[in-house]
Parts: C-alpha cells; structure tokens; sequence
C-alpha cells in the first residue's frame, strides 16, 4: 500500500519555475502535477502575475481551485471566478514612491496591474513588458496608471542592474510599500507587509494545511517569503543567488522540468 506523500501542498511559482520560456507547460511538469495529485496532493499556483493573467493558465491545467496572485495581494478561486480576498496598494503612496525612487535613479518606467478578476496591466509610455505574451495597455501619460485601484507598481530602469534598482527602491520607500525583485526586468512596489507568504498561509488555511504540510518551489527573491513559510524550499538551477542561498536544495532548471524531478522522485518514495 502506498505512502502518503511527504508534503500535501505543492506550491509553485509560475516564471522560470513552473513554465518554461516561452510560458508553457512541458507534458513531463503536467504530468507529475497530474500523479501528485492522484496521489492526493493540492497543487497552489504562486505568483506575482495578476488574477487575470493567471485565469488562461488555470484553465489549461483544469485547476478549479484556488490561487495566489499578485505577489500574495489576491487570493483567486478559479472555480467561481473571484477573489476571496485582496489587497491594494495606495495610489498616492505609489506616487509619492515613485517620486522617491527617481529622486535617486532618474526616470524610471512604470506599469501597474489593476484590482479585480478583470483588471488590466497598464504601462506608461516607455515601459517594456518583460513577457511579451502577457497582454497590456499602454496609456498616454504617468496619471493614467491611477484611474482604477491597482494591486502593484512594477518598475524598469533603462540603464541600473534589477538588483541596483531593488537595492535602492528598498532604501528610499521605507514605509511606503514593499519592494520586490520577481524576474528579469521586474521591480515591484506592493502593499506594506503583503509577500507570498502571507498569500500562501491564507490558501492554506482555506485548505485546512499548515507549513509542514507544503513544499514550495520557486526561482526569485520574491519567493524567499514563500521559502521561509513552508516546510521545504526548492530552487530552480536558473534560481536568482539569494533564492538559492536560503533554498532547502535546487532541483533542474524550469526549461529543464525542475519541478517534475523533485515531485517524480516524492512519488517514488511514498510508491506511487
């Protein structure tokens, strides 16, 4: 008879962990999700994407559960379509950030993600999307991106390193909102004291889990509150340096189903 699985709760973030490249799935990662599963595992997207640029993705997989968005601001059940909860982030906060931020660096270019299941992503002109695939709207000018409540501010500098621009947002924001670095290109400002992890203890508790129930696995240092909740954390082989030094261990690169080799070799050992 098998074991139970050594962990009920697989927590994955999406970019560079879960997805490949070009934003799919491999059929090696969906199936072992599908095993895990099987095997009486719940599976929990994690992710700094939106409610509604993760809605596609959920589909695909046949998730009708839950999710956390936004970098731990929305907690999304797929199956009714809505956000159990969310957070915003002040848009006089964010300005005023902003306006810390550029005292320091110069101009930056902003984008922000909107509240609600379908909100939009806005970008300001100049700003790059960093996957191309997600779909955006560029407005004319700065003050546009404050028309609708938004979850967060993401930032591009056209010439500073992410780690630079992370380093020195987190020195000038203070109390403002919270710094995040979730990708390349991606600078986040999110509400004070939102993480992952705070996204991720709320799912669980909706699922009746606790940390030690939940293995998480992730690939930027965004995810190192997500890391630090759960029982067991799991860098990717593309994972940013300080991921991987509070990692429990690093598994294969996305593009290389990191994921389903950790997920395939628990299966084995519980006999599945």
């Amino acid at each position: 008879m098998a074991a139970p699985l050594a962990y009920a709760l697989i927590a994955t973030d999406l970019d560079g962990t879960l997805l490949r490249g070009d934003d799919t799935l491999s059929d090696r990662s969906r199936n072992a999700l599908a095993r895990a599963a099987a095997a009486g595992a719940r599976h929990l997207v994690v992710t700094g994407r939106p409610a509604p640029r993760v809605r596609p993705l959920l589909e695909d997989l046949g998730s009708r559960g839950l999710a956390v968005c936004g970098q731990g601001a929305q907690l999304y059940d797929a199956g009714a379509d809505r956000l159990l909860w969310s957070v915003t982030l002040d848009r006089e906060l964010a300005e005023t950030a902003l306006g810390k931020i550029e005292a320091e660096v110069g101009q930056v270019y902003a984008a922000v993600d909107q509240d609600g299941v379908d909100g939009l992503t806005l970008i300001e002109p100049g700003y790059l999307m960093p996957h191309p695939t997600l779909p955006a709207v560029r407005v004319g000018r700065r003050d546009d991106l404050w028309s609708e409540p938004i979850s967060k501010v993401l930032l591009r500098h056209p010439a500073l390193e992410d780690d630079e621009l992370a380093s020195t947002a987190r020195s000038v924001v203070g109390s403002l909102a919270s710094v995040t670095m979730s990708g390349p290109g991606t600078v986040e400002l999110q509400p004070l004291g939102i993480t992952k992890a705070t996204g991720l203890a709320l799912a669980a508790r909706h699922l009746g889990l606790t940390p030690s129930d939940t293995i998480a696995f992730g690939d930027m240092p965004n995810d190192i509150p997500m890391f630090d909740w759960a029982a067991h954390g799991v860098a990717m082989a593309n994972a940013h340096p300080e991921l991987k030094a509070v990692a429990d261990e690093v598994t294969k690169s996305n593009e290389d189903d990191g994921i389903a080799v950790v997920l395939e070799r628990l299966l084995l050992a519980a006999g599945f």
